[in-house]
């Protein structure tokens, strides 16, 4: 199994900025790709962000102010928030997608990390 573990969410006044942090362990092998979610009181689950070896990916919400990264060798996953705004209040969920040769991919999430914007 694969856990994960996210940190960083808070507090934060419109125009500012926070880090989320999203590190795996336990079986961390073949780990294709790591991504974001958020949901917001009264909405669906939205991607919010993904990489995989090579490539990312954003929600059209966000380009230009989020940025993901992923730090392999501590198998951990980055979204830097920045020029935050009121809607983008939400809980933050972190996931990984694991494919191991001969079997179905296999999908974990964190427990969930909540982000409010507010003057």
């Amino acid at each position: 199994q694969v856990q994960l573990v996210e940190s960083g969410g808070g507090l934060v006044q419109p125009g500012g900025s926070l880090r989320l942090s999203c590190a795996a362990s336990g079986s961390i092998k073949s780990i294709y790709a790591m991504g974001w979610y958020r949901r917001a009181p009264g909405k669906q689950r939205e991607l919010v962000a993904d990489i995989t070896s090579g490539e990312t990916d954003y929600a059209d919400s966000v380009k230009g102010r989020f940025t993901i990264s992923r730090d392999n060798a501590k198998n951990t996953v980055y979204l830097q928030m920045d020029s935050l705004k009121p809607e983008d209040t939400a809980v933050y969920y972190c996931s990984v997608i694991k494919v191991v040769a001969g079997n179905l991919p296999e999908y974990y999430w964190g427990q969930g990390t909540q982000v409010t914007v507010s003057s």
